[in-house]
C-alpha cells in the first residue's frame, strides 16, 4: 500500500535526508519521498503496524503527523 502523510517540522533538504534514511531503514517501509513544499512524505508499506512504527518513527525524530502532538 502506498500513503502521503502531512508532517510537521520540515524546514529543510537536511530534514529530507534524515527522514529518507531513517524511514528506507524501517522494514516493510520502500520508495520514500518528502516534499518540501507541502510538509508531504509518501511511502509504500505492507500492513497497518507498519504504519504506525513509521509515525512514531516521525513522531520520535522530530517530525511527526500533522494532527499529533508537536514536541519542537
Amino acid at each position: 500500500m502506498r500513503t502521503i502523510v502531512h508532517i510537521q517540522n520540515l524546514r529543510c533538504y537536511g530534514c529530507e535526508r534524515t527522514i529518507i534514511n531513517r524511514l528506507s531503514n524501517v522494514k516493510h517501509i520502500t520508495d520514500v519521498e518528502v516534499d518540501n513544499e507541502n510538509n508531504t512524505v509518501s511511502f509504500d508499506y505492507h500492513t497497518n503496524r507498519d504504519f504506525e512504527n513509521v509515525k512514531h518513527l516521525l513522531s520520535r525524530i522530530g517530525y511527526p503527523i500533522v494532527g499529533t502532538e508537536n514536541k519542537l
